[in-house]
């Protein structure tokens, strides 16, 4: 078990690079890499940082020198020898050979494309621009950086005994959360705390928790170097990526309107079982479940990210019924802002009317909420997302306006071409 707390305290980042590998990130990025190489390779986008938080003034607390050093370093990084041959011969979702032999040399030679830095009002603007492959692959290292250097920030003039016993403490706090989950003994919980964790070593240590403490009720790990570490499985589909470039590409209203099922018929041809997990907020659940085509419904089930997790649910299971199909053979996967009240509470409500599965993200990965004075390490809401393709805006509305963004004028078009009506707007912690 690495001590966390003496590697902190003598830390250098040569050493303790925040991103070790091409294969720190989420498996949900290289399966949608994937599907982009195949069907929109030479698509041109830019991926922009966005602090939803404001009151966290990134640029006053992180050195921009540290930060180009380790964007820089990420730029070094190429896929080993190790890790190319566990992307090609591991078995995902039961399936051998999940990635192709030509993304695989595409993959292989891969170096991230450059970024552009700058300081603006306290703020970072930090913004990548190539073709989609490329440039998407940058959005989880790059948040990642960001998380572990604001959390440096905080701790760098701790003592060795003061960083002992914080962690301590942040260990106890975790342990007592996976107690109050261990009497539930049909959970499934996944890590989902990549882009938002403390730190690599921090999220290595929870993974290992959680594989101790709940067994076979961890389902793995979305984190695709710790799942080949520690012999877990990796975890993920899609995200609202896919839908919010597809519909920037669109010509048309009506090409607008089919934006979000042709992303979902391009996976449909790659992929089958639990992979054909439906992502329907992009634009709004109600709409696209009102305007989805048949053979959705025969789809494995839905993951619910955003606006009220228990109305998404029943909204899913309402909508299965009516199509014919029978809800306790369907998975919904939750994961918006879980802790482990929340995991309890829809698993309380929701177990033997739908399969339940918890991505469990910035709470399991980044909860430091007060254990340092001034809550310094509490979490925020930090995310990096294609703002533009082809020359054209990407927006994204959610179940939640809070989370919306884009262009007010092409929000206003999108909320019109998808029928959606008064939102209420929820608080955006993670």
């Amino acid at each position: 078990m690495v001590d966390i707390a003496t590697r902190v305290w003598n830390h250098k980042w040569k050493i303790d690079p925040i991103v070790r590998s091409l294969i720190d990130t989420d498996f949900y990025k290289l399966l949608m890499c994937q599907s982009v190489f195949r069907n929109h390779p030479d698509t041109q986008v830019t991926f922009s940082l966005i602090n939803r938080t404001k009151s966290i003034r990134l640029a006053d607390v992180v050195d921009e020198g540290e930060l180009r050093e380790q964007l820089d370093h990420i730029r070094s990084l190429r896929l080993t020898r190790g890790e190319s041959t566990w992307l090609r011969g591991n078995t995902f979702y039961g399936k051998r050979q999940m990635f192709t032999p030509a993304f695989m040399e595409w993959f292989e030679n891969l170096a991230l494309p450059p970024y552009h830095l700058e300081k603006k009002d306290g703020q970072f603007e930090l913004t990548f621009e190539g073709t989609w492959p490329e440039v998407m692959l940058w959005e989880i290292p790059a948040l990642a950086v960001i998380m572990e250097l604001r959390s440096r920030a905080v701790l760098k003039d701790m003592g060795k005994f003061e960083l002992q016993v914080l962690y301590a403490r942040a260990m106890t706090k975790l342990w007592e959360k996976v107690e109050h989950l261990q009497p539930i003994s049909d959970l499934r919980v996944a890590d989902f705390g990549t882009r938002r964790r403390h730190s690599y070593l921090w999220q290595d240590w929870c993974v290992q928790a959680m594989m101790e403490g709940l067994g076979r009720n961890f389902t793995g790990t979305s984190n695709c170097r710790i799942a080949m570490m520690r012999e877990i499985e990796a975890i993920g589909t899609n995200a609202h990526e896919l839908p919010m470039v597809y519909a920037a590409l669109a010509d048309t209203d009506e090409a607008l309107r089919q934006a979000p099922y042709d992303v979902l018929a391009d996976w449909h041809e790659e992929h089958d079982g639990n992979l054909r997990i439906i992502l329907p907020d992009t634009y709004g659940t109600k709409g696209f479940l009102d305007g989805a085509p048949e053979w959705l419904a025969g789809w494995t089930g839905i993951r619910v990210d955003s606006g009220d997790p228990a109305e998404g649910a029943e909204r899913a299971i309402a909508w299965w019924k009516a199509q014919g199909e029978d809800p306790r053979e369907k998975l919904v996967i939750f994961s918006d802002g879980l802790d482990v009240d929340k995991i309890i509470e829809l698993h309380t409500q929701f177990a033997g009317r739908v399969r339940v599965s918890f991505g469990w993200g910035t709470m399991l990965t980044n909860d430091f909420k007060g254990l340092v004075e001034g809550d310094a390490l509490a979490p925020f809401s930090l995310v990096c997302k294609a703002v533009a393709a082809n020359g054209r805006p990407t927006v994204k509305l959610s179940d939640n306006p809070n989370k919306a963004m884009g262009p007010d004028g092409e929000i206003a078009r999108y909320k019109r071409v998808f029928g959606v009506g008064e939102q209420v707007g929820m608080e955006v912690v993670v």
